[in-house]
């Protein structure tokens, strides 16, 4: 299962959205973005955190360019 969660600008956890996915492929990561832009996330966003795997940001590339990449600690450590 693939998961997106966002914020709101109070700090209150959203799901965004979820599918199931392949292994974390990039191919499974970017039809889960390309869903999120078709249902209306049409700007960007700032920063994405995720926990290392390669397919997200591979996708996250190819969907939207712009957003920063960070490694979520928890699992870096």
């Amino acid at each position: 299962m693939l998961v997106i969660i966002g914020t709101t600008p109070e700090g209150k956890k959203e799901l965004v959205g979820f599918i199931d996915g392949y292994r974390e492929s990039a191919q499974s990561w970017g039809e889960l973005l390309a869903d999120l832009k078709a249902r209306g996330l049409s700007i960007p966003p700032k920063l994405a955190i995720g926990d290392g795997a390669l397919g997200f940001w591979k996708a996250l590339e190819e969907v939207w360019p712009p957003t920063r990449h960070q490694r979520c600690w928890f699992h870096k450590a």
